[in-house]
């Protein structure tokens, strides 16, 4: 019996050897093609590396290269849904550098890899089958980086192609490129170089018949018309890359496996739910007097009451099928009443906005505070200034691969639990937190003053949530911008725009019918096919973000789209204008100040203190914090007015004694010995300055080992000569040694006079000298 066993775990593992053979082999004829865009090359090749995983390919731009590999499991997943996982990470080898921590490695992950490993995420996850739920991983893994060429663009391209070229059931593939805007001219995945000086930065993904998976973009202000070329112009740029990833699939006879189940609900089960519930479905999402939560609660009653009459007829049914089947004809209702009757579930138009109240200034304290409510969806936004200090700065690895730096401008997002009535792990932040956060940070930045004196900082809290809180989150952020006194160029508004669509049974990519709604709730985000988010100013936008459920949108819906949400965008900026239209002319009296202090280059030992004491001491006691701009300036930065005061008392403390005369080069003046030492005297040339040293060689023509061979003593007066101060250290040189030879000569007395001062930064109005 054991050797039956032992020889059936050696048949499992020769079948294991011999999938794994089959895997290898299939990749094992390594192939390249090259795609022209224009006077760029891109470069996609396979059958070189990771041959073991079901699919992998590597893109090269210059001398960039990302290998991505993708791997789907053949047993189904016990999720309930498409199981993708996307990871990008930043390798520190590609870049050249090695890492800064402790251990030398590669560790967690940062923003800009979860924001990369999102944009591959939705630019192929909308073209898995409907019901495939099986695990399925895409890696990316960055092989060379040469400081040019971002990587992200070729990651998407990559996986489109890894996909491709395995046997994964996907319905691609795609082609991703970005596209720049420098003089009015655009750019296709122009250099760093090039992008520090376009006014657009715009990634779209695109599924052959050109048509548009995924958008995302920021602006400076782009004019509609500028921003609707460039979305042309880059679809018309993926179908060159698509062409070469269908040309590289067959030449290697790509043939996509069979899954063992597609997950779907059964066709006579959903015709029952269609006959027993549809009427009652439909009657809760006719009833306009409903919200979010009652709603939720009404469906939920329909739900059970189906689901036992559903477990009742079909005992053998599993539980999936009884609950998708549930989902499936309440989805049906509600995309049919768009699309037939043109009703919305709470009684507005197809193009009506939310009732919309804004109010700004609603805690004093806060340097800048608003709250946006659209709806039931409300965001309380609060502004907060600190030092330049407290700026962002990226590690030297993300830098070198991304060419992210720091940024002295962000928007922080929090979706707590309550705010869906739910309960929730608090702390923390996850993906979908931090790419709101990053789009409604990509709508701000462009109405930043470059030149503003303080580190910014916009909490963007979601108190309620019904839809569309990240375009809230740029609306509030925007009244709360204003209400701080930052003098942003314009308001910003931003507004998400759905889609239900009606698609051909028999080539589901192509769109028969559709309608697209204007300020969708969270309901039609959920059952539609679209979440397009578009922000901007009166002039322009800003910023846009385009999801697809569907394998591809066609160009003249993603125009209509942004036609849609520029007209609704104006309506919001209208409203939040008749509540603050423009920023305060000064910041409130509580926020902070900025300060210069110049202190010469002779003084800086003295204010800054031994091995920095005194700075130490100063930011520690007034919880200022002092930065070095130049060689004699110091730019104090305070919380508060107060902590201003008590910083400039303390300097004036240690600087007291220190207060330096206009020295005259070649000058004779009278020196007071204070201290007696082995080396030289300490002397005073005025009364409250530090004592100087004037050593022994300066003392005499003779050579003497100790100043009492002269007969010095505390407190008796000599002559010196002045010769500046050394450039180096910047410490008084003088002598008494020159003036022992006669020679006619004005000494000179000095009395008290201040030279270390402060004077204001940008920050707040001119403080008296010390």
């Amino acid at each position: 019996m054991r050797y039956l066993l032992r020889l059936g775990h050696s048949f499992a593992r020769l079948h294991v050897r011999l999938c794994h053979q089959s895997v290898y082999n299939n990749h094992a004829n390594p192939q390249r093609l090259v795609v022209d865009l224009g006077e760029k090359k891109l470069e996609i090749s396979s059958g070189r590396f990771a041959r073991f995983a079901d699919g992998s390919a590597v893109v090269q731009l210059g001398d960039t290269s990302v290998m991505v590999t993708a791997v789907s499991k053949t047993k189904p997943s016990p999720s309930q849904f498409m199981p993708l996982v996307v990871d990008y990470r930043q390798k520190a080898a590609a870049a050249g550098r090695i890492p800064t921590n402790y251990l030398r490695r590669e560790m967690g992950t940062t923003d800009n890899e979860i924001l990369t490993s999102r944009l591959i995420d939705r630019a192929i996850r909308p073209l898995f089958p409907q019901g495939y739920f099986y695990d399925t991983q895409v890696l990316c893994n960055l092989l060379a980086v040469d400081g040019v060429n971002d990587p992200d663009v070729l990651a998407i391209n990559a996986a489109s192609a890894a996909l491709s070229l395995s046997d994964i059931p996907w319905h691609g593939p795609i082609g991703a490129v970005r596209v720049g805007m420098v003089d009015g001219q655009m750019l296709i995945n122009p250099t760093r170089a090039e992008m520090t000086s376009s006014s657009l930065n715009l990634i779209v993904a695109g599924a052959p018949s050109s048509q548009v998976v995924m958008i995302e973009a920021s602006a400076e202000n782009v004019l509609q018309q500028d921003f609707c070329h460039a979305v042309k112009v880059g679809v018309k740029h993926t179908q060159q890359i698509i062409l070469a990833i269908q040309q590289l699939a067959r030449e290697q006879k790509i043939t996509k496996r069979t899954p063992v189940r597609m997950f779907s609900a059964p066709t006579d089960m959903v015709e029952h739910v269609r006959q027993s519930a549809s009427k009652k479905i439909y009657a809760v999402f006719t009833d306009y007097a409903h919200d979010k939560i009652s709603r939720d609660e009404a469906i939920n009653k329909v739900r059970l009451e189906a689901e036992e009459e559903l477990k009742e007829r079909f005992p053998q049914a599993e539980h999936f099928e009884i609950i998708e089947s549930f989902n499936t004809v309440s989805k049906e209702v509600f995309r049919n009443l768009v699309l037939n009757e043109f009703k919305r579930c709470d009684g507005r138009e197809l193009t009506a906005l939310r009732n919309i109240s804004c109010d700004v200034d609603l805690f004093k304290p806060l340097h800048g505070s608003a709250l946006f409510q659209r709806g039931q969806t409300q965001v309380l936004s609060s502004v907060t200034f600190d030092s330049l200090e407290s700026s962002v700065k990226a590690d030297i690895i993300t830098t070198a691969l991304s060419g992210v730096k720091s940024k002295n401008f962000m928007l922080h997002y929090e979706f707590p639990p309550y705010a869906t009535n739910e309960i929730g792990k608090m702390g923390g932040i996850n993906r979908r937190e931090l790419g709101h956060g990053a789009l409604a940070e990509k709508a701000l930045r462009p109405i930043i003053p470059k030149d503003f004196p303080f580190t910014i900082r916009v909490t963007a809290e979601v108190l309620e949530s019904n839809g569309s809180s990240s375009m809230a989150s740029a609306c509030g952020g925007s009244l709360a911008l204003m209400d701080a006194g930052v003098p942003i160029s314009s308001a910003v508004a931003g507004v998400a725009i759905g889609l239900i669509s009606k698609a051909n049974p028999e080539k589901p990519a192509d769109i028969l019918d559709y309608r697209l709604l204007t300020d969708i709730l969270g309901i039609e985000d959920y059952l539609g096919d679209m979440d397009f988010k578009l922000a901007g100013t009166n002039k322009g936008i800003t910023a846009l973000q385009a999801d697809v459920k569907i394998p591809g949108l066609p160009l003249k819906v993603v125009m209509e789209a942004i036609q849609q949400a520029t007209v609704a965008k104006k309506e919001i900026l209208a409203i939040m204008n008749k509540c603050t239209a423009k920023p305060r002319e000064t910041r409130k009296d509580n926020g902070p100040v900025v300060e210069n202090v110049r202190v010469p280059v002779s003084r800086r030992a003295r204010f800054v203190g031994p091995g920095g004491y005194n700075l130490r001491r100063l930011q520690a006691q007034t919880g200022v914090t002092i930065s070095q701009v130049d060689e004699e300036t110091f730019s104090v930065f305070a919380p508060t007015p107060g902590a201003m005061s008590e910083a400039q008392d303390f300097i004036g403390e240690i600087c007291k004694d220190d207060q330096e005369q206009q020295l005259e080069f070649g000058a004779i003046y009278s020196a007071t010995i204070v201290e007696i030492r082995d080396i030289g005297v300490m002397v005073k040339l005025y009364p409250n300055m530090s004592a100087v040293l004037l050593h022994n060689s300066q003392l005499d023509h003779k050579r003497i080992r100790h100043p009492s061979a002269l007969g010095l003593e505390v407190g008796q007066q000599i002559q010196v000569k002045y010769f500046g101060r050394d450039p180096t250290d910047g410490r008084m040189r003088i002598s008494r040694k020159v003036l022992q030879s006669p020679a006619a000569s004005v000494i000179k007395t000095l009395s008290e006079k201040q030279s270390i001062s402060m004077g204001a930064g940008d920050g707040q109005a001119t403080t008296p000298d010390l």
